[in-house]
Order: structure tokens, then C-alpha cells, then sequence
């Protein structure tokens, strides 16, 4: 068993309910889990960033190009 460093008020951890703001932490946040091959192709959150821009982008050119060729 761990003990508990002097400077936390043990009082006050005792009443704690667990998971309490689950719901709105998970309501404020964009979380998304990937598959584990999907992360594999991927160093770090800002790889996957970059390659949904660069789709993002690819979409909207491709918008933009089916409208010109009308």
C-alpha cells in the first residue's frame, strides 16, 4: 500500500466521488480514438493533424473543381 505525501489533506480526498465530472470533461472535448494501425502510421498528434488538413484541403479543391466543370 502507498502512503499518502504529507501535504494532501487526507479529509479531503476521503469524500470524493469518482468520475464525478466524467460528463462534462467528456463534453468539452474532441477526443478521438484511432484504430491501432491507423496509429501506427503516425508519429504524434501533429502528423494526424497535418494529414486531416491536407485531406480537408484535397476535399474542398476537389468542391471546387466538380463546380468549374459544370
Amino acid at each position: 500500500m502507498y502512503e499518502l505525501r504529507p501535504e494532501y489533506d487526507e479529509t479531503l480526498l476521503k469524500n470524493g466521488i469518482r468520475g464525478k465530472y466524467a460528463k462534462q470533461y467528456a463534453a468539452g472535448t474532441n477526443i478521438v480514438r484511432l484504430e491501432p494501425d491507423v496509429a501506427a502510421a503516425f508519429p504524434n498528434e501533429e502528423a494526424v493533424n497535418e494529414a486531416l488538413r491536407f485531406v480537408l484541403k484535397v476535399m474542398d479543391d476537389t468542391k471546387h473543381l466538380a463546380r468549374h466543370a459544370d
